[in-house]
C-alpha cells in the first residue's frame, strides 16, 4: 500500500509540474504536441486540437512535449516552436512548472489548515480541541520519569494523587496537582506509549530542575497536543505565510547541502532519496490524510526549488541558457546545450544513486 500511495503522490507532483509548463506554453502560442500521464509505452491516447493527451504504462510521473523545445543541430526555429518565441516567454514556460509546484503546496497547506492539523496547542486552544491530549515533550535524564521508562511522544491519559485525579490536556493543571502533592508521595500516571497503555508510579524529587533545585519534580516537559482547524477565512492567509516560511527554510537547507558537496563535506544521512521519501510518505499516510497532504506539500516545495537550481537538465539550467541568450543576443548552439544537459543528467542520476544507496544503508543498519 505504501508503494501505491508513493506512486500516486509522485505522479501528482510531476503532473502538476508539467501542467504548469503546458498551460504557459499554450498561453504563449507554442505548439504542444503531447501531454502525457506516466511514461511510454502508450496505453491510451486521444488527440484534441493539435495536442494528444495520453495515458502511459509506466506510472512514475508525466511529461509535456512542446514543439521545438530541443532543436536539432543546424535546424532553424519553425513558427510556434519553443525557440521561435521571445526569451521572456521561454523563461515563463520554464518557470511555470516551478510556480505550479509551489502553488500546489500552498493549496495543500491551506486545505490542511482548514481541515485541522495535529500540533502543539496553547492552554486556550487545548480547551477548544476535542481530541486534545497531554503529551510528554521531553524527559530529563536521571529523573523519576526517565527511570520509569517514560519518553518524549508518550501521552498522559490520567493522573492520580492523594490530592485528586486529573484527565485533562492542560500542562498547568497537571503541574498544579503535582505541586500540591506532599513531598515523597507517589503519583500514579496512566500513560499511552505507542499502542501500549501502562500505569506507573512516580515520586517527585528535588534537584531535577537546575533553576529551582529545591522544587520536587518528575522530570518531564509537557505540551497540549490536538487537532485544531483554522477558520476558512483565515486559512488562505495562514497557508501563504506557512508556505513562504517552509519555502525559505527549504531553500536555505538546499543551499547548505549543495555548498557542502563542493567542499566534500556533504552529510548524506540528512538527505532522503526515493526510498527514504517513499518511507516518509508511507508513515504520513498511516497518520491520516492531513499528514499525507503535509508531506506531499513539503516534497512539492523541494521539487520546485531543486528544479530552480542552475543545473543542466533541470528547468533552472535551461533557464540559465535562456538568460545567457537574452544577454548575448545569440542562441547557444544546440549541440553544446544538448551535450551539457546530457552531462548534467548523468551527474544527477549518479547523485540519486548515491542517495538511494544511503537510504538503503540506513534501513539495513
Amino acid at each position: 500500500m505504501t508503494i501505491i500511495i508513493f506512486i500516486l503522490v509522485l505522479v501528482a507532483l510531476i503532473v502538476v509540474h508539467e501542467f504548469g509548463h503546458f498551460v504557459a506554453a499554450k498561453l504563449s502560442g507554442m505548439r504542444v504536441d503531447e501531454f502525457g500521464i506516466g511514461y511510454p509505452p502508450k496505453a491510451w491516447g486521444k488527440k484534441i486540437g493539435e495536442t494528444e493527451y495520453t495515458l502511459n504504462w509506466l506510472p512514475f510521473g508525466g511529461f509535456v512535449k512542446i514543439f521545438g523545445e530541443d532543436p536539432e543541430p543546424g535546424a532553424g526555429a519553425p513558427p510556434r516552436s519553443f525557440t521561435s518565441k521571445p526569451r521572456i516567454l521561454q523563461a515563463l514556460v520554464l518557470v511555470a512548472g516551478i510556480a505550479m509546484n509551489l502553488f500546489f503546496a500552498y493549496i495543500l497547506i491551506t486545505a490542511t489548515l482548514a481541515m485541522g492539523t495535529t500540533r502543539a496547542l496553547t492552554e486556550q486552544e487545548a480547551l477548544q480541541a476535542p481530541d486534545a491530549q497531554l503529551a510528554i515533550a521531553s524527559v530529563v535524564e536521571g529523573s523519576p520519569a526517565a527511570e520509569a521508562g517514560l519518553k518524549a511522544g508518550d501521552y498522559i491519559l490520567e493522573t492520580l494523587s492523594p490530592e485528586g485525579r486529573y484527565t485533562g490536556p492542560q500542562p498547568t493543571a497537571f503541574m498544579a496537582l503535582v505541586a500540591e502533592t506532599e513531598v515523597g508521595t507517589p503519583i500514579g500516571l496512566v500513560v499511552k506509549s505507542g499502542e501500549e497503555t501502562k500505569t506507573v508510579a512516580l515520586t517527585p524529587k528535588a534537584g531535577i530542575i537546575p533553576s529551582e533545585p529545591e522544587r520536587a519534580a518528575l522530570g518531564i516537559g509537557l505540551a497540549a497536543v490536538g487537532t485544531l482547524s483554522t477558520p476558512w477565512y483565515e486559512a488562505p492567509v495562514e497557508g501563504a505565510i506557512l508556505t513562504w516560511e517552509l519555502t525559505k527554510q527549504t531553500a536555505i537547507a538546499l543551499v547548505h547541502f549543495f555548498g557542502s558537496i563542493f567542499t566534500l563535506s556533504a552529510d548524506l544521512s540528512q538527505v532522503a532519496g526515493p526510498v527514504g521519501i517513499a518511507g516518509a510518505v508511507g508513515t504520513a499516510s498511516d497518520n491520516g490524510l492531513a499528514a499525507l497532504m503535509t508531506i506531499t506539500a513539503l516534497i512539492s516545495i523541494n521539487l520546485a526549488l531543486i528544479n530552480l537550481l542552475p543545473i543542466p537538465a533541470l528547468d533552472g539550467g535551461r533557464l540559465l541558457f535562456v538568460i545567457i541568450e537574452a544577454i548575448t543576443r545569440r542562441p547557444i548552439k544546440p549541440s553544446f546545450a544538448n551535450a551539457v544537459n546530457s552531462i548534467g543528467f548523468v551527474l544527477l542520476v549518479a547523485l540519486m544513486l548515491v542517495i538511494t544507496a544511503s537510504d538503503i544503508f540506513k534501513i539495513v543498519t
